[in-house]
């Protein structure tokens, strides 16, 4: 429009003769300018953080992802009698066959050294090549050859095809982790060995598979047949502690000062001390549990119980204070209604108000739940880090717990146990977000019925 080119025009020189409307296109350019950097700024910040958790990730996942998968050796190996039974003392004790003694000094691994020698076309007389033969075997295939023939006494003397996990430096060399142009001084696996890994692949006979054992076995010496089953179960039974009293008592404590305790300074200092007590470190709860429940009641050291209760003393200040926070999202209208209508005081909270908090408590406590899954100072503390081979069959056994695990596979030197490190870390995220998710279904759940 003319009319509006000359109303700009005219607008234009009134700033250039007017010092005040000067001052004020410049502060509007300076705002705006401060508002775009602003904008720089956050989106900066947003993608340097990405940038990092993504290359946190990556590395995680990079290293541990590996560990998901076990190389295994599938053999027809001949059970010889001559080697199960040197003594022929089957012949006169045929139950023999049962004893856990016997089949313990059975010498399990020179049946499979044979058998891969066999398979490779090495003499058996040739000492160097049967001792690399051996490199290749994972310590853990006596326990599974004990465990078959304990269970088939009957195959003695004949020959079975048996699949049994590689050593971890084969594992290591056939997921192509060991840098072959090195000198061979320089590396766990020799030329030869590399050469019998080749033929064996080639042939069927070495292959990856999904490592079921990562998630069933407990823990070991050996690297490649070492698992997760003892920390989870471990973590499963002090969460389940957790739960059981946390929340019950989180909850009632959040209800009585919330709906029932008076304003007074005897309140005030609760709700100080529990607002301090969910910043307190946690190993001081560590700490706590050792002199208590350890040093005094007299507890079992290494204990899942022990555990549990002091990852319920650490998360019991988180679900009070998200439990009050949902008690106060609830709006005084619905306390005026119920109480209008003829409701008592306890009726109005535990009809109309908890069920409109359970969102938000719900929520809150899958969070503590969460912080108290990934806690290890505190295990550390009451015993929790000791080496445990023995599935626990209930709280008061000797366990570990994830995080411990992962910290004690994280200290060992050999690379493959780093890699189980890595792998028990997914585990653990894994588990930690499978919780937030469904903290989020649940409060979206409850949310929509109400």
């Amino acid at each position: 429009m003319p009319g509006g080119g000359a109303q700009a025009a005219a607008l234009g020189a009134c700033s250039a003769g007017d010092p005040a409307g000067r001052r004020r296109d410049i502060g509007l350019k300076r705002r705006y300018r401060a508002e775009k950097r602003f904008r720089f700024y956050g989106i900066a910040a947003i993608v340097f953080g990405l940038f990092f958790l993504v290359l946190l990730l990556w590395s995680i996942f990079a290293h541990g992802f590996g560990a998901f998968w076990q190389t295994t050796i599938t053999l027809p190996v001949a059970l010889e009698a001559q080697v199960i039974d040197p003594d022929n003392r089957l012949a006169a004790e045929p139950q023999s066959v049962s004893d856990p003694h016997f089949l313990a000094m059975i010498d399990y691994p020179l049946l499979l050294r044979r058998a891969l020698a066999q398979k490779l076309g090495v003499a058996a007389d040739d000492r160097a090549a049967m001792r690399e033969i051996g490199q290749m075997i994972s310590p853990s295939a006596r326990g599974q050859m004990r465990r078959f023939l304990g269970a088939n006494p009957q195959a003695i003397g004949t020959v079975q095809t048996i699949r049994f996990l590689a050593s971890a430096n084969v594992d290591a060399a056939f997921k192509g982790q060991i840098n072959f142009s090195l000198p061979q001084d320089k590396r766990k696996i020799s030329d030869r060995q590399r050469q019998w890994i080749t033929l064996l692949s080639k042939e069927g006979l070495l292959h990856k598979s999904f490592n079921t054992g990562l998630f069933t076995r407990p823990a070991s010496a050996n690297a490649e047949s070492s698992g997760l089953a003892v920390a989870l179960i471990g973590s499963f039974y002090i969460i389940l502690i957790v739960l059981v009293l946390a929340l019950p008592i989180g909850v009632i404590t959040a209800i009585y000062l919330e709906e029932y305790a008076g304003k007074n300074g005897f309140t005030d200092m609760i709700e100080v001390n529990i607002n301090n007590l969910a910043a307190v470190p946690s190993i001081v709860f560590g700490i706590l549990g050792l002199s208590v429940f350890i040093n005094f009641l007299g507890l079992p050291r290494s204990a899942s119980l022990v555990g549990g209760l002091v990852l319920s003393l650490m998360t019991l200040p988180t679900i009070i204070i998200a439990a009050r926070v949902a008690l106060q999202a609830v709006p005084v209208s619905i306390r005026a209604a119920a109480l209008g209508l003829g409701a008592s005081h306890t009726q109005t909270v535990f009809h109309h108000v908890l069920p409109l908090a359970a969102p938000g408590i719900l929520t809150g406590t899958i969070i503590g739940l969460a912080r108290a899954l990934g806690e290890t100072a505190p295990l550390l503390l009451i015993g929790m880090v000791a080496f445990i081979a023995n599935y626990p069959h209930s709280p008061l056994d000797p366990a570990t717990a994830l995080p411990v695990q992962i910290y004690m596979w994280a200290g060992e030197a050999e690379r493959s146990f780093v890699e189980r490190s890595s792998a028990a870390i997914i585990v653990l995220l894994a588990i930690l977000t499978l919780m937030n998710v469904t903290a989020v279904f649940l409060r979206r759940r409850f949310e929509k019925r109400q």
